[in-house]
C-alpha cells in the first residue's frame, strides 16, 4: 500500500500530530489524487474531540479536499491525469437503494461512507484530507472548474454544498425572503449563494460586528439577534431561514419569523438537542427541517454555479503546523471565514 504524509488526532484530548497513513492501491475504478488544499470544518473538530460519539484513533480528519489527479484505474472514465478535482464529505455509498438511485447518496439507506472516521467496504477506517494523497472511487470525485482557484474551492466541498442544497431544495430565488442565521464558515457561503439565486437576503447574527462583510457578500439586510426588538420587527417575514450555527439557539423564537408555510432549515449541528415549542410550528403551518450535504450530482452543480457567479469561500491559508492553532481560533470564532491547509507543508 502507498503511504501519505498526514496530520492525525491520537485521541479525543490530544493535539493533531504529523504522521504517515496508508492509502489503498489504485483499483480499476479508483482515482489517485495529490491533495493541494484541505479546508478545516467545524465538524472536523467535533469529530476528533468525540463530541458526536467515540472514534477510532489515530484519526486523520478533512473532507474539503481539492487537488490534482495523478493516477487512475484501468476502467476510470470520468477523470484523467492532470484534472483539477475535489472530494467532499463522502467517498462511497451502496449505490443501490432508492436514495442512491435518485442521486441523493448522502442519504444512502445503508449509510454513506464518510471521508474519514467511517468503515469502508474493505473494512478499513477511512482517513481524510489532512494529507498529501488520497484514493477515491471515481464516482465520488467531482470536477473543479478552471475559473475556481483550488484553495478557494476546497471549502465548497462541504460548506458550499451544505448551504447550496437547502437553498435549492426550498426554492430560494426571486420573490423569496431568505434569512441566514450566523455569518461564519457556512453562513458566508449561504449569503453569497442566496444572493446569486436572486433572493432577498437577511443576515441574523448575534451582533453587528460583521455587518460590513455581510452586506459586501450580498446581504440586503443585517440584524443583531441580541437586540430583542429584532424578533418583534421581523415576525412573520421570511419564507426560508437557514440556521448555520453549531451552537444551541432558541429555535421557537426563530420559527416566529417565518411566513405562513415558511421553513426553518438546520444545517449547523450542535452536540446539544434543540427543543421546539410545538405551537411555534402549528400556529402558521411552519416547518422545522434539517439538511446535510448534497449528492454528487448536486455538488457538481454547486461548483459550476459558484464558478458561473464568481463565488468562493473567503479563506486564510495556513501551513500544516498551524492546524491546532486554527482549531482553537475556529472555536473562538476568530476566522473570516474558513481555514485552508496548504498540504505541501506536510512533505
Amino acid at each position: 500500500m502507498p503511504t501519505a504524509n498526514a496530520y492525525a488526532a491520537p485521541s479525543a484530548t490530544e493535539p493533531l500530530v504529523p504522521t504517515t497513513i496508508e492509502r489503498r492501491d489504485t483499483g480499476p475504478h479508483d482515482v489517485l489524487i495529490e491533495i493541494k488544499y484541505a479546508g478545516i470544518c467545524h465538524s472536523d473538530i467535533h469529530t476528533v474531540r468525540g463530541d458526536w460519539g467515540p472514534q477510532q484513533y489515530p484519526l486523520t480528519p478533512g473532507h474539503e479536499i481539492a487537488g490534482i489527479v495523478t493516477g487512475i484505474g484501468s476502467e476510470v472514465t470520468r477523470h484523467k491525469i492532470g484534472d483539477r478535482v475535489g472530494v467532499g464529505c463522502m467517498v462511497n455509498s451502496c449505490g443501490e437503494c432508492t436514495n442512491c438511485r435518485k442521486g441523493e447518496e448522502q442519504y444512502c439507506l445503508a449509510g454513506m461512507t464518510g471521508t474519514y472516521g467511517a468503515v469502508d467496504r474493505d473494512g478499513t477506517v477511512t482517513q481524510g484530507g489532512y494529507s498529501t494523497h488520497v484514493v477515491v472511487t471515481e464516482a465520488f470525485v467531482v470536477t473543479i472548474p478552471d475559473t475556481l482557484e483550488l484553495d478557494v474551492a476546497a471549502p465548497l466541498l462541504c460548506a458550499g454544498i451544505t448551504t447550496y442544497s437547502p437553498l435549492r431544495h426550498w426554492g430560494a430565488g426571486p420573490g423569496k425572503k431568505v434569512a441566514i442565521v450566523g455569518l461564519g464558515g457556512l453562513g458566508h457561503m449561504a449569503v453569497q449563494q442566496a444572493h446569486a439565486m436572486g433572493a432577498d437576503v437577511t443576515v441574523l447574527s448575534q451582533s453587528l460586528k460583521k455587518m460590513e462583510d455581510g452586506l459586501r457578500l450580498g446581504a440586503d439586510h443585517y440584524f443583531a439577534t441580541s437586540d430583542p426588538t429584532t424578533f418583534e420587527q421581523l415576525a412573520g417575514t421570511f419564507d426560508l431561514i437557514v440556521n448555520t450555527v453549531s451552537a444551541p439557539i432558541d429555535i421557537s423564537s426563530y420559527l416566529q419569523l417565518l411566513t405562513l408555510d415558511g421553513a426553518l432549515v438546520n444545517v449547523g449541528a450542535p452536540a446539544e438537542p434543540l427543543p421546539v415549542n410545538a405551537f411555534s410550528l402549528i400556529l402558521g403551518r411552519r416547518s422545522f427541517a434539517g439538511s446535510m450535504i448534497g449528492g454528487i450530482r448536486e455538488t457538481q452543480e454547486m461548483l459550476d454555479f459558484c464558478a458561473e457567479h464568481h463565488l468562493g469561500a473567503e479563506i486564510e491559508v495556513i501551513p500544516a503546523a498551524k492546524i491546532n492553532d486554527a482549531y482553537e481560533r475556529v472555536l473562538a470564532s476568530d476566522v473570516r471565514y474558513r481555514f485552508v491547509i496548504d498540504t505541501s507543508t506536510m512533505s
